[in-house]
């Protein structure tokens, strides 16, 4: 039979021993940051001789979510972002490697780098934003993910679909309700997500994913990054009102394109990204149900209130893309 690997055996000596095993010297316990998907640690160690512990953090990558080629693309692109003087906490490496391995589990360990939550209403640190994608963006199109995924209708819209459809959770009085909204939703976000052009992506660029320091905006890594448009890494950005949105797009592009060309058909692409990343989150907390961490840490997700909002959200979403898309020129 297959051993099969699961994060109810990554228990604190596993780890500590994984850890000694490439040569760190743990000179702390182990924090648990905040990650769901993955299971992220910080510790200090002392490393190369050092005179004083160095602040690391090692991320054991959930098991059968990716595969070790699509990991090392995931490194190798951040290498490739270092390279081009882009601000991302990239791997350390080990006899050239980034993804470790340990009794079954895939891992990596990372420098530790604090800063502050991007704050999405203030313009200075959204220009900033601006000139990062841009930089980003520009490393991004030089050449494809092999490995990686595609954002697609299939992966995020028709499979999350399926997911649903046999999620429990969902009451039984809002079943028919909630699967024809979602259908409906799915057929007019299938219908206007035409992207033409494919570049490397964050792929899950909102704010609690990016920290500020006074240098600028960065990632401390890139655990969702796929091929998609260029869209996705910017829309996330976008509050308020439709004048509001139009504002802060305003500002980043102008900023973005001093790096990287931005196609203004793609402003047609937001409403039908909202609806995917609406519809695919719906689907990850499903098929991560099984696990306990989310269960604690998600309860609602388990709630008929948690239904009835998604329902409504589904319906004012389907509005959303009814209406003409958002446009750098001033609605009259």
């Amino acid at each position: 039979m297959t051993q099969r690997f699961d994060f109810s055996t990554l228990q604190p000596d596993l780890i500590l021993d994984a850890l000694y095993h490439y040569g760190f010297d743990v000179s702390t316990g182990l924090l648990a940051l905040n990650s769901y998907e993955n299971r992220v640690y910080q510790f200090s160690a002392y490393r190369d001789g050092a005179a004083q512990p160095e602040k690391l953090v090692v991320k054991f990558y959930r098991p059968e979510r990716w595969t070790a080629a699509q990991i090392e693309e995931e490194h190798q692109y951040a290498f490739a972002l270092v390279d081009a003087d882009i601000p991302i906490v990239a791997p350390l490496r080990f006899a050239g490697s980034s993804l470790l391995h340990y009794q079954g589990f895939l891992f990596a360990v990372f420098p530790s780098r604090g800063g502050r939550t991007l704050e999405i209403d203030n313009d200075e640190q959204l220009a900033m934003l601006g000139r990062f994608l841009g930089r980003m963006h520009q490393v991004g199109r030089q050449q494809p993910f092999r490995e990686r995924p595609t954002l697609t209708v299939e992966s995020h819209l028709i499979e999350s679909q399926q997911v649903l459809a046999n999620l429990s959770l969902i009451p039984t009085y809002l079943r028919p309700a909630f699967d024809s909204a979602l259908a409906q939703v799915i057929a007019e976000a299938s219908r206007q997500y035409r992207p033409a052009q494919l570049i490397r992506l964050h792929g899950d660029c909102h704010a609690g994913n990016l920290f500020y320091t006074s240098n600028g905006p960065f990632f401390v890594d890139l655990d969702d990054c796929r091929m998609g448009p260029a869209m996705q890494d910017i829309w996330m950005m976008l509050s308020g009102d439709r004048q509001q949105q139009r504002f802060t797009l305003e500002l980043m592009l102008e900023e973005y394109e001093q790096y990287c060309e931005f196609d203004p058909a793609e402003l047609k692409l937001i409403e039908p990204l909202r609806a995917m990343r609406m519809i695919h989150y719906m689907a990850w907390l499903a098929r991560r149900w099984e696990d306990q961490a989310f269960v604690m840490n998600f309860p609602w997700f388990g709630t008929d209130k948690y239904w009835e909002q998604q329902y409504l959200a589904l319906k004012e979403q389907l509005s959303l893309l009814q209406q003409p898309p958002l446009s750098l020129v001033p609605d009259y």
